[in-house]
């Protein structure tokens, strides 16, 4: 056992439920296997690094998926609750420094988690600022419940709220380079991870252009 963990939610992989802003625009089957990609990214990301990682998922424990590693299913009624849940267990089994992250970004890497994990040696929280306004990233070397109390969750001024009790309550903090997630089809268009997979593309067109001939 490390000092350090990683934390990844993920979202059952089940047509019609994932990726639902994004389904709007290209459909449900296409939604779908962008997701199947992002999740590939995320583990490929988590793998390539030495420090333990627990899976949590949104219905069902998937065995396929990170084979071997630890797996529960989410607890709480929000995002917040079932965040707070995820860090307290891995906060009274020993871990010091905790980031979690979910399972929708195109760009994540290992370095991303090693840098938040790295930025908790020196502060109490750290976040991984996402574009439309929330965070991608949270990281915290103890748990303060506050942090996932109520939050404007999927709301563009989550980050900001969060921040502003953060400065009054004099806790110290660290933010790294923002990323975009994918939620909609313009975030889809914009990213390398579409552009530069010509098999997904052209399946994502493919299964697209089925939903306009409708």
């Amino acid at each position: 056992m490390t000092k350090e963990l990683i934390i990844v939610f993920v979202k059952n992989i089940k047509l019609g439920k994932v990726k639902t802003r994004l389904a709007k625009t290209i459909g449900d089957q296409a939604a779908f296997e962008v997701y199947k990609e992002l999740v590939e990214v995320t583990e490929k990301a988590t793998n390539s690094t030495d420090t333990d990682t627990r899976i949590y998922f949104s219905d069902v424990v998937i065995e396929d998926k990170w084979k071997g590693g630890y797996k529960a299913v989410q607890k709480g009624n929000n995002l917040g609750e079932r965040m707070k849940h995820a860090f307290k267990k891995g906060f009274d089994d020993g871990y010091e420094r905790i980031v979690l992250i979910g399972s929708d970004l195109p760009d994540i890497n290992s370095e991303h988690l090693k840098n938040g994990l790295q930025a908790l040696l020196y502060n109490d929280v750290v976040f991984g600022p996402a574009i439309d306004g929330g965070y991608y990233l949270i990281g915290l070397s103890e748990l303060k419940d506050f942090v996932f109390d109520n939050k404007p969750w999927s709301q563009s001024n989550l980050l900001d709220i969060t921040l502003k009790e953060l400065k009054q309550k004099n806790i110290t903090f660290q933010l790294l380079r923002p990323l975009n997630d994918i939620d909609t089809f313009e975030d889809l268009e914009a990213s390398d991870f579409y552009n530069d997979n010509k098999k997904l593309k052209q399946r994502v067109q493919q299964l697209s252009a089925k939903i306009s001939s409708i």
